[in-house]
């Protein structure tokens, strides 16, 4: 369619890392890829309510812009192209190297600018909702830093980091992981409203998983005046699913 557009778990708090997000004496990345605390966060188990959310999808299914398994491959595939590089990821690091620096009003700040990127009531919605329950979960299980003064209200990738600087994951990793996630709701969202079989939901993942590297790499690389992008495609249809009249997801 195209159209916008570690296998040792820890339980205790681990040590400070450095400004570049690096950690003395921590685990390497490849053994962070099969540590469970990362796995915790990628799945859909976790209680953030990721699966009440399907960013527009619903109504673009509805409108009938996507009806196969090939629009909504092209449909994900093109906001986890676009969107991802330039808005969610690139903040992403910048909140990230702010924590790793301690640096509170750096964070707040990226975090606000963020959270203006999203174009529509549900969309800012979603990005609070999930972020509240995230770090809920965070206070809960005792793992959000101490000593760093946090926004009042965080977006999802601003908590995501908490997350993942709790259990030791680098950048990179913090970045894929987050990739990741939003690739496996819209798909798991796809599942259910085009609908597909569960194969063809995997065909897709796997598809988008051979990407999600890429998209990291841009994005750590994105300077600042490259951040943003406007995808009126997604704007449209989660600005029209606020009224639909029947609906299953909140977004």
């Amino acid at each position: 369619m195209g159209m916008y557009m570690t296998t040792t778990i820890d339980t205790t708090r681990l040590s400070p890392a450095g400004v570049d997000g690096s950690r003395q004496g921590s685990k390497s990345d490849p053994n962070m890829a099969i540590d469970p605390r990362l796995w915790m966060l990628v799945s859909p188990a976790l209680p953030i309510g990721g699966y009440s959310y399907s960013q527009g999808l619903e109504h673009a299914v509805e409108a009938g812009w996507v009806g196969s398994a090939q629009d909504a491959q092209d449909w994900i595939t093109d906001l986890a192209q676009t969107v991802l590089p330039h808005i969610d990821l690139p903040y992403l690091c910048r909140l990230y190297r702010s924590l790793a620096a301690g640096n509170s009003v750096s964070f707040a700040r990226w975090n606000a600018q963020l959270l203006a990127c999203r174009e529509t009531s549900e969309l800012r919605a979603e990005d609070i909702g999930m972020g509240e329950a995230l770090t809920r979960l965070l206070r809960d299980l005792d793992q959000l830093p101490e000593d760093f003064e946090l926004p009042s209200t965080l977006t999802l990738a601003a908590a995501f980091v908490l997350a993942c600087r709790a259990i030791d994951a680098t950048l990179e990793t913090t970045c894929t992981a987050y990739a990741w996630v939003w690739c496996d709701n819209q798909v798991a969202a796809a599942v259910k409203l085009v609908p597909l079989g569960h194969t063809q939901g995997q065909k897709i993942l796997l598809a988008l998983a051979n990407k999600t590297d890429g998209m990291s790499a841009r994005a750590l690389n994105c300077p600042d005046n490259e951040l943003g992008y406007s995808a009126p495609g997604l704007a449209i249809v989660s600005a029209a699913h606020e009224s639909q009249y029947s609906k299953v997801f909140r977004s």
